[in-house]
């Protein structure tokens, strides 16, 4: 059985058998299942019981179902939807190989043709979100599978927005916000972002993909983020002399921190990716100016936290009325 979920393995939960318990997160527990009416294999996502039992938790874990189930694309993970379940959980394709997590853990720095290929897969699939309104939030290594042919898939709308719906988020900086390595600077600002935030945290992962390490570092996630919003990253070609002008060009407009001076799109992005003797190199300031670190202010820190923490003070005031009108 998993800690955080009341689910055992080998138990049946309706027409799924479960088959093995295969990541734990701070909301879910994902098993691998048996869809015994055919044999399928598949993905179950089932809440934690503190999830389940509190009404904005649950209404975000719906949320990302039906999110996914109105998704079709050979890049994006697929889900399944039953009207008669027994209980909340999700289903979902199960994807073969591995999360570019363990690919970047386990071989450290990739090709640049190879990081190139698996970038574009990502892009293939963004540009499909994008198009149905809908802003992952939340791009990382972990969140991407890719198979023994760099075929790609994302994973994983935990905390996706949807145009048009109501806005729902969880306490906490990596629920309520993404990841700090790997979030763009408007969100760090408190902002929700657009698709030009996606495509900012996807520029992030192509520069570790192709050094080998994020472009902003810090002691904590606070100082992460900080650094971001003032400093400049280490010059690609810095760290990986194997990168061309050309290819450190896409990544630095990737990575603008205003949204506005970046790709306007995932089609614009992957147009510069395969067509990278066409790209012009700019004499840019970050070249030389990433030397000279900086430091913010406790106060401007201070400011920033506050900022991040509005959403978790906005979700304890809902919970409280939600258990107080019970």
């Amino acid at each position: 059985m998993s800690p955080l979920a009341d689910i055992t393995v080998g138990q049946e939960l309706d027409h799924y058998r479960i088959d093995a318990a295969i990541a734990d997160s701070a909301m879910a527990t994902l098993f691998r299942a048996t869809d015994m009416r055919d044999g399928r294999q598949v993905a179950i996502k089932v809440p934690h019981m503190s999830l389940e039992l509190d009404p904005v938790g649950s209404d975000r874990f719906k949320r990302e179902e039906e999110i996914g189930s109105t998704l079709d694309h050979p890049n994006v993970m697929r889900f399944f939807s039953d009207s008669d379940r027994s209980r909340l959980y999700m289903v979902m394709e199960w994807c073969d190989g591995r999360l570019l997590r363990t690919i970047l853990s386990e071989e450290g720095k990739l090709p640049p043709d190879r990081a190139i290929r698996i970038a574009l897969g990502i892009l293939r699939a963004l540009g499909y979100i994008h198009g149905h309104g809908i802003v992952h939030r939340d791009l990382k290594p972990e969140n991407v599978m890719v198979d023994d042919q760099d075929n790609v898939k994302l994973i994983d709308f935990g905390i996706a927005s949807l145009q048009g719906a109501k806005r729902l988020t969880y306490a906490g900086y990596s629920q309520a916000l993404g990841t700090p390595e790997y979030i763009a600077p408007e969100q760090v600002k408190g902002k929700r972002g657009d698709a030009r935030s996606d495509l900012y945290s996807l520029g992030i992962i192509l520069y570790e993909m192709l050094t080998g390490k994020t472009p902003f570092s810090g002691p904590s996630p606070l100082a992460v983020m900080n650094d971001r919003l003032i400093n400049h990253p280490l010059p690609p070609r810095e760290a990986n002399p194997g990168i061309s002008p050309q290819l450190q060009e896409v990544l630095y407009r990737a990575i603008e921190r205003e949204p506005k001076n970046r790709y306007p799109s995932a089609r614009a992005f992957a147009a510069d990716l395969e067509n990278l003797a066409q790209v012009g190199v700019a004499d840019r300031a970050e070249l030389t100016k990433w030397k000279n670190r900086r430091t913010t202010s406790s106060r401007k820190i201070l400011l920033y936290s506050i900022l991040g923490l509005v959403p978790i003070v906005l979700f304890v005031i809902m919970l409280i009325l939600a258990r107080h009108h019970r």
